[in-house]
């Protein structure tokens, strides 16, 4: 059947825990998908030469450029850790994330999972046939042979942030690059042509793989700490900044402290394709270090207090945190920012507005038994199991 569109209803985000495997336990599909985009280009070097007016070829010199963003609502850290992030269980110290070994981690940074060398995952946009819900289609007609689904391959994600304001429900953005790129039509089970391939030679590795079918709840049901999280709410938004009141020349903290409008944490995890004579494409991607996170909060000053900067230039390293609750009051999320320095402060006051002030943080990565330094996360979901 033809059809003139394709809408949000249609579709479905999965992503892999590693480019490599192919069943349908080591894939998942992600939820509160809000936007999701994706695109590819080809570099190429014209060849010319005397004699000849137009070029008489163009070969591809480099690996062609493929990327993916996408952004989600905010919910407990089940799409973090199908990402590959490390998400501590809320309350207590311990984590797990998902990896090609299955290995859980006692202790870690939220990046730790994202440092280490691998093949990437894959990506998978799932599309259901004109005018049916993905997630609302029966077991038996689902990825049956009516669905399209579209890969990237061998993916490593690149940034990643997340934004919490007054009026705006907290999202997360997501930019992931990759090698490769293809469309097909799904068989009965979910099979699909794998877009992994090999890194060095272009070529594909295992033949297919297997999607699991899409949820009514978009990954969600059955995984979450509080499975009625639809969303969580910035009324419920707690930014503690009480470490790092010393650094600002206005009270940041309490109840007579600045109001703040909004926060946003971005994590940019920049790669270098590492190339060699003899490959077609670069055989790794490795993470450009250091790595600096940042926290921006946007407030409404209140009270100043008595600071000096000269004072601040000589202050030592600190942490901030934001905790989300969940309806029933329980923490469903937290981000905390260990070894923290003040980057920026600036005021702005004119007529008709209030005063604001906007405060940047700072804070480098450190590696997986780094926990003085770095961002860190727990949820309430974390110790949930995924698809099996």
């Amino acid at each position: 059947m033809s059809r003139n569109r394709v809408i949000y209803q249609s579709e479905g985000l999965f992503v892999g825990k590693d480019a490599s495997l192919g069943g349908i336990a080591d894939h998942e599909q992600l939820g509160r998908v809000q936007s999701a985009n994706y695109s590819f280009t080809i570099n190429r070097q014209d060849v010319n030469q005397f004699g000849d007016l137009a070029r008489i070829d163009s070969l591809v010199l480099d690996p062609p450029t493929v990327s993916l963003d996408f952004s989600y609502y905010l919910t407990d850290g089940f799409n973090e850790r199908a990402l590959g992030f490390f998400v501590q269980n809320s309350g207590t110290g311990a984590g797990s994330q998902r990896s090609t070994t299955g290995a859980a981690f006692d202790q870690g940074n939220f990046a730790s999972g994202q440092l280490t060398s691998s093949s990437g995952v894959n990506f998978f946009i799932v599309t259901s046939p004109d005018g049916e819900d993905l997630n609302k289609a029966g077991t038996g007609d689902v990825l049956n042979g009516n669905d399209t689904v579209l890969g990237v391959g061998n993916c490593y994600l690149s940034d990643y942030s997340v934004d919490l304001s007054v009026g705006s429900l907290p999202t997360v953005n997501v930019t992931v690059e990759g090698a490769n790129m293809n469309s097909a039509i799904s068989a009965v089970g979910g099979a699909i042509p794998t877009p992994a391939i090999n890194q060095e030679s272009g070529t594909t590795g295992i033949t297919f793989i297997t999607l699991p079918n899409p949820t009514e709840d978009g990954g969600i049901t059955g995984k979450l700490g509080d499975p009625s999280i639809t969303a969580l709410r910035p009324g419920d938004v707690t930014l503690s900044l009480a470490d790092v009141e010393g650094e600002s020349l206005v009270k940041l903290d309490g109840a007579d402290g600045a109001h703040v409008q909004s926060a946003s944490i971005s994590l940019p995890l920049s790669r270098t394709p590492i190339d060699r004579l003899g490959s077609r494409f670069p055989f790794a991607r490795e993470v450009d270090f250091p790595v600096s996170a940042t926290l921006n909060v946007s407030a409404i000053v209140a009270n100043a207090h008595a600071q000096n900067l000269a004072s601040i230039l000589n202050s030592g390293t600190q942490s901030a945190s934001i905790t989300v609750k969940d309806q029933k009051g329980n923490d469903a999320i937290k981000y905390t920012l260990k070894g923290v320095r003040i980057d920026s402060q600036s005021f702005s006051s004119s007529i008709g507005s209030n005063k604001t002030v906007d405060l940047t943080f700072s804070t480098q990565i450190g590696g997986p038994n780094d926990t003085d330094n770095g961002v860190f996360m727990s949820g309430i979901g974390a110790n949930h199991v995924f698809t099996v």
